[in-house]
């Protein structure tokens, strides 16, 4: 979410040197940006927050975008060698309504958040999402289905998946399905050799490859997750399923339209802002959704 961001920034502001300071497997987001960003990767589990800090250069403002304790530590460290220094605002109080259900409107997205803090930096951003965003091909083709998440609270249940891409088959649509590990390859393996049509390209590809392959895509199924970001960044439609987890927290793909979630309206839902918390009844009813509902909204 914070690639469009920087993008943007630095387009608008090009006699500024921008680093983007994150983890060495984020390098490929920003491997096509404009000349004046830099890409600072670290590996945080071999190189401990004293020795990140250390090597870093001086800088005049530090817009923290994470706030969390290994980016206040940096920030801290910026700041006594006299970066002006902004973190993002969060807006916990906020979202802990939203979950509670006291309160039931969008708030405001993390892209404007991010916003937010490069104008307490004296950078105030003027974009829209359409600028920030990579042109699609014209023409897309195949339907692109990312079935997994890092919590379950975010996963449709992978047997009604699974019929959506047989359905899909059916059609005589090209369906490629995405994912990451080691488990997730076996299934999405198991899934391309079962039915017609269905190809994995699970942990076949560099990051920059699978963007490229999402943005000559028609549509992209995908739960909320990376997936969805990716295909909001290559400007590809993308049809999002929702659980645990709400579009009105402010994680909704940056371009995606509301109408394309697909979620069901439960007064228990959102249980939860990141969709890590085990279902109170045991059953994650906020994913009983139909396959068939998927494939309407797909050719909608």
């Amino acid at each position: 979410m914070l690639a469009p961001i920087v993008r943007a920034t630095a387009e608008q502001y090009p006699e500024v040197e921008i680093t983007v300071l994150s983890q060495e497997r984020m390098a490929d987001l920003f491997a096509c940006m404009p000349a004046n960003v830099r890409f600072h990767g670290v590996d945080i589990h071999r190189t401990s927050l004293r020795e990140i800090a250390g090597g870093l250069d001086r800088f005049d403002y530090v817009a923290d975008m994470h706030g969390v304790w290994r980016s206040r530590y940096i920030r801290i460290r910026t700041a006594l060698r006299g970066a002006r220094v902004r973190t993002i605002h969060k807006g916990r109080i906020n979202k802990f309504l939203l979950i509670h259900g006291m309160v039931h409107k969008p708030l405001k997205t993390t892209t404007v958040r991010y916003t937010d803090v490069l104008q307490k930096l004296g950078f105030p951003l003027l974009y829209s999402e359409a600028s920030c965003i990579m042109p699609q091909h014209t023409g897309g083709n195949g339907i692109g289905v990312a079935p997994f998440a890092a919590h379950q609270g975010k996963i449709y249940p992978l047997d009604r998946m699974e019929k959506v891409v047989e359905i899909l088959s059916k059609k005589g649509e090209k369906v490629v399905l995405f994912g990451g590990g080691r488990k997730e390859r076996e299934v999405l393996e198991a899934w391309a050799a079962k039915y017609p049509g269905v190809v994995s390209v699970a942990g076949q590809y560099s990051l920059v490859q699978e963007l490229e392959l999402i943005r000559g895509l028609r549509v992209m199924v995908s739960m909320d997750s990376a997936n969805m970001h990716l295909a909001s960044l290559a400007g590809t439609r993308v049809i999002s399923i929702w659980g645990a987890t709400h579009p009105y927290a402010g994680f909704c793909g940056i371009g995606q339209q509301e109408s394309d979630c697909v979620q069901l309206d439960l007064k228990c839902r959102p249980c939860s802002v990141y969709g890590n918390k085990p279902c109170r009844f045991g059953d994650y009813r906020c994913m009983d959704i139909a396959p068939e509902e998927i494939i309407h909204k797909i050719y909608d």
